[in-house]
């Protein structure tokens, strides 16, 4: 049994004269599995399965690009006066809603340009992003980041003392949130799968399922995290941001799934008197 998760010496592998960053190298991988399932899926749909590389091709640079803005505007105070900072992506830094957000901006632009309808190809990459994410935040583990308060649970992280805040430096190890994030993600995938399958959402709100999962998980992770974050009232800005992202995806489906069985509802009504009229001589006169 183990008292403790090791953490990597090194953030990179060194392949003989090759060094791959270890944060990029997860993000690699887990491009390439959120294609993958994503492929399968266009497939499952009868649709080309290339459609998931080339969402890939305009999402995957423009989600980059505004995950950094995001981590940027959101630990604005970190950067303010060293902005060659901000470029370092491969130190990590990257806001997930950010990249989301410009990702799903790239998106539209390729699907009105390959003619493919926005909200399919939104329930098919649903469960793709958080297998992404899934595979992604064990770049914080390489770097020794983003984890949480001190632990001494059998799988708490163990962190060397230049990466430990200053108020715990007598502390080894520490919450693994990255950790936790991971196995979260691996849950909101499967869940939309599940989901998906039932076929009882209206076409798109798979993908406001996925906020809506998602967020759950970050609200209760960033609850628990310690490193450096800008605050409002006492709480983590992601705390307010993913609790505003719930609450709008939760009263998004609310009022569209609410909205289309009111409307099934009377379709069936409707349906239901022709079908099964008064018969004949019902109402002539006495």
């Amino acid at each position: 049994m183990f008292s403790s998760i090791p953490s990597p010496n090194s953030g990179s592998l060194d392949l003989g004269p090759l060094a791959l960053r270890g944060y990029g190298l997860m993000i690699a991988l887990g491009v390439l599995a959120a294609v993958w399932l994503a492929a399968k899926r266009f497939t499952e749909r009868s649709l080309n399965a290339d459609h998931a590389a080339g969402i890939a091709m305009w999402g995957v640079p423009a989600g980059i690009i505004g995950a950094r803005i995001y981590h940027v505007i959101t630990d604005w105070g970190r950067f303010s006066g060293n902005w060659g900072e901000a470029f370092k992506i491969w130190k990590g830094g990257l806001g997930i809603l950010g990249g989301v957000i410009v990702g799903y901006l790239a998106a539209m632009i390729y699907c009105k340009r390959a003619n493919l309808d926005l909200r399919t190809a939104m329930d098919v990459v649903a469960p793709a992003i958080p297998l992404a994410q899934m595979i992604g935040r064990w770049g914080n583990w390489f770097n020794q980041e983003l984890f949480g308060r001190p632990s001494d649970l059998p799988w708490a992280l163990e962190i060397d003392p230049e990466n430990r805040p200053a108020q715990y430096i007598e502390q080894s190890t520490f919450h693994p949130t990255f950790l936790y994030e991971s196995i979260w993600n691996l849950m909101v995938v499967l869940a939309l799968v599940k989901i998906d399958r039932m076929k009882k959402l209206s076409k798109g709100m798979l993908f406001v399922v996925y906020f809506s999962l998602y967020s759950i998980g970050r609200i209760w992770v960033e609850a628990l995290r310690i490193d450096q974050a800008t605050q409002i009232a006492g709480l983590r800005i992601n705390v307010w941001v993913f609790s505003f992202l719930l609450l709008l995806s939760l009263g998004i489906l609310f009022k569209v799934e609410c909205k289309g069985r009111s409307i099934d509802l009377i379709t069936e009504k409707s349906q239901n008197k022709t079908q099964f009229g008064p018969e004949e001589g019902q109402f002539d006169d006495e």
